[in-house]
């Protein structure tokens, strides 16, 4: 594993804490109490704010910002220009015109599980959760929880199909009657092996599976 690698002009607290192997690029900010994995790309112009938690192998593109009360989990991937914001309610100044302080506002919180991507220029209203392998398509507003390997598009953001954890189209038994092939990774083999599961039960009653490459692959390990 290499050696962490910091830009000369990133701006990373001391109190701030990176695994081994990250690398961040010119001008990104890290905010106090933030930590961030291993194993991490973490792009030009990014802002990662106090206390905000990313995981291991995630990539963050070019001038995303990630703004206090965001978990990352292990992962992830972040288009150019994605905001989390953190207040559902914002004002500048209280009813009676005082400029707002620290204790004038609730923070919000996201989470964006294992293996989740967002597209370029999305933005992630705060209160929300990402769920595993769900994709978020560029542009989109998400202002609800997005299923694990959901696919969500549009302002705002609403949920038109699933995904393969390889990033593929995946089946939904409830709705798609055939699914479209892939060529298998073998993290995402290895990945399912690990969680023994073929399938991801969904709250909507539905069950996705992965696309047909993937789960023939992940057949024959777990058998």
């Amino acid at each position: 594993m290499t050696s962490l690698s910091i830009h000369p002009t990133a701006d990373i607290s001391p109190q701030a804490t990176i695994g081994p192997a990250t690398r961040i690029w010119n001008y990104t900010q890290v905010r106090e109490g933030a930590v961030i994995g291993a194993e991490c790309v973490i792009g030009r112009d990014v802002y990662i704010d106090a206390d905000v938690q990313i995981g291991s192998r995630v990539k963050i593109q070019n001038s995303v910002l990630l703004y206090r009360g965001v978990t990352i989990a292990d992962g992830v991937f972040i288009g150019p220009r994605v905001c989390f914001t953190n207040d559902r309610y914002p004002r500048a100044i209280t009813p009676d015109g005082a400029l707002k302080g620290v204790d004038d506002w609730e923070q919000g919180e996201i989470t964006v599980g294992y293996g989740a991507s967002l597209g370029a220029g999305a933005i992630v209203v705060t209160g929300v959760t990402i769920g595993a392998f769900a994709m978020v398509a560029a542009g989109a507003v998400v202002t609800h929880d997005v299923p694990a390997y959901g696919l969500v598009m549009g302002v705002p953001a609403r949920l038109v199909g699933y995904v393969c954890a390889c990033g593929k189209p995946a089946q939904s038994e409830k709705s798609v009657d055939q699914q479209s092939r892939c060529d298998a990774l073998p993290e995402v083999v290895q990945w399912a092996a690990r969680q023994r599961v073929l399938h991801e039960p969904l709250g909507d009653g539905s069950v996705v599976t992965l696309c047909e490459c993937c789960l023939s692959a992940l057949e024959t390990v777990v058998d």
